[in-house]
């Protein structure tokens, strides 16, 4: 039988099973920005997984629990999105995350809204976060959940879309939207991303 100090002070210390985060711009004036659905999305997990986010440290707001036997730790970077990698690498460095047990969810206008895509790794994409994130963690093994907000309208630069709210109909969506993003998180953690990736990559919210 262990001792009160064994299960007092466990061998892996500070370690974690998972981390995920999502990435936006701090800042009330940004909230419901297109640019933001990594922060929305992330804030909904927050809710169904009752890991509640309300610690501060390494740059980031986040929030630690357990989740059918999983030590899970959630993250809002608070640098911008271009610096997010700030944030990212000394979570990942000081709770010990496989980098395949990292996950960030990001918006994505080459993706229509109401649809994500999960990879294991690759570039950027254009995605400045997730670049700054691969820069720091120099690799490109970095697995990631696109968030499809859709492509700007007519000549509309894609900087002025990305800072535009969501329309009252485009909230309408994320509901469903919010709810394959738990449905995959959980299997990713539960049977892994190869598992997530062939049940949700391209569904839509509706389906």
């Amino acid at each position: 039988m262990k001792s009160l100090l064994q299960r007092l002070f466990k061998p892996e210390g500070n370690k974690v099973d998972y981390l995920i985060v999502g990435l936006g711009n701090p800042g009330r004036e940004y909230r419901m920005n297109r640019h933001n659905v990594g922060f929305l999305a992330l804030d909904y997990l927050s809710q169904e997984l009752k890991v509640p986010i309300t610690r501060h440290q390494f740059k980031a707001l986040y929030g630690q629990g357990t989740v059918a036997d999983h030590r899970l730790l959630l993250a809002k970077p608070t640098t911008f999105m271009n610096l997010s990698g700030q944030a990212v690498w000394p979570l990942v460095r000081f709770y010990k995350v496989e980098h395949n047990n990292l996950l960030i969810l990001h918006d994505d206008m080459d993706l229509p809204l109401g649809t994500i895509r999960i990879r294991p790794s690759g570039g950027s994409g254009g995605q400045k976060g997730l670049a700054s994130i691969i820069d720091s963690m120099g690799t490109q093994n970095v697995p990631r959940m696109r968030i499809g907000i859709g492509r700007p309208p007519g000549r509309m630069e894609a900087r002025g879309y990305v800072l535009e709210d969501f329309s009252q109909k485009e909230q309408d969506v994320l509901k469903g939207v919010f709810d394959t993003v738990a449905n995959a998180v959980r299997l990713w953690m539960d049977e892994g991303i190869e598992s997530a990736m062939t049940r949700y990559n391209g569904r839509s919210a509706n389906e």
